[in-house]
């Protein structure tokens, strides 16, 4: 049975990252449906809402269903002119911004792009370092510098490492480095000398040699680094590496870079740095 379709818009005044995810956390409580996703960002003055309604009325001509429209605006003119398109419009801002003012007693600043307005603030600062350290220090480069890092990842090549630290400095403002274990570690039975005096920054990532095999046949088809029986042993040698040194390690194997992420933080116990 073909799955039923529905157009979602993301609109905002800002860069509509902050609709998308919180609409992305709704939708995926809604299996057998097929989501068109559209993001229309900078919706600040009457002309853009006129020309974000007509793309949502095309949409609506377009289909059966009415869309949906998840939207984060602070212009209570363009909220309201927006709420008159022929489909679902959930407005965050209204569902939670009214609560609070009511709670804290005062009403809010109202301000366009406050949330992403920050580009002088530390917790801004922190994410900017934290991704150069990140591409500083990807896949064993910039060793003599680990010392700075929050964690470091360590694991075969292709588990995960590189999204992970990247999406931890983006999102958490956090220095994470990676470093892969390789047929060399597991012949000399050790951790490369590069990370060794750094164990108690030590984090493992895995993966299962199937997902493995499936993901480097994309990089590198037919060759040996991407056969089953390779990935078996390269997998097998580097859980049996992290368990000797009693480094905790996770499975990436059916988690997001999100979920892994999390994991990780709460289980090396690290402060995110952005909000």
């Amino acid at each position: 049975m073909p799955k039923r379709s529905r157009t979602v818009f993301f609109v905002s005044d800002g860069t509509g990252i902050t609709a998308e995810m919180l609409g992305h956390s709704l939708l995926t409580q809604f299996e057998g449906i097929a989501f068109t996703q559209v993001v229309v960002p900078f919706v600040d003055t009457p002309e853009k809402v006129d020309a974000c309604l007509r793309r949502v009325a095309e949409a609506r001509a377009a289909s059966a269903a009415r869309p949906i429209v998840f939207c984060t605006l602070v212009d209570d003119a363009v909220r309201a002119a927006l709420r008159q398109a022929d489909a679902l419009v959930l407005d965050f801002f209204e569902g939670f911004i009214s609560p609070l003012e009511a709670e804290f007693s005062i009403r809010s600043s109202h301000a366009v792009g406050r949330s992403h307005g920050v580009a002088h603030s530390k917790e801004y600062q922190h994410r900017i370092e934290a991704v150069n350290f990140a591409l500083a220090h990807d896949d064993g480069l910039g060793s003599q510098d680990l010392a700075r890092s929050d964690v470091i990842l360590v694991g075969v090549s292709r588990s995960g490492k590189t999204p992970t630290c990247l999406y931890m400095a983006l999102q958490f403002g956090i220095k994470a480095a990676n470093y892969p274990l390789t047929p060399d570690d597991f012949e000399r039975g050790e951790l490369p000398g590069a990370v060794a005096p750094h164990l108690g920054k030590l984090f493992g990532l895995t993966i299962s040699p199937e997902r493995l095999s499936e993901i480097r046949e994309e990089r590198r088809p037919g060759s040996r680094y991407a056969r089953l029986d390779n990935c078996r042993y390269e997998v097998d040698a580097a859980e049996t590496l992290m368990r000797r040194h009693e480094i905790p390690a996770l499975g990436s194997t059916t988690l997001s870079i999100e979920e892994i992420a999390t994991r990780i933080l709460q289980a090396v116990r690290l402060e995110r740095r952005v909000y």
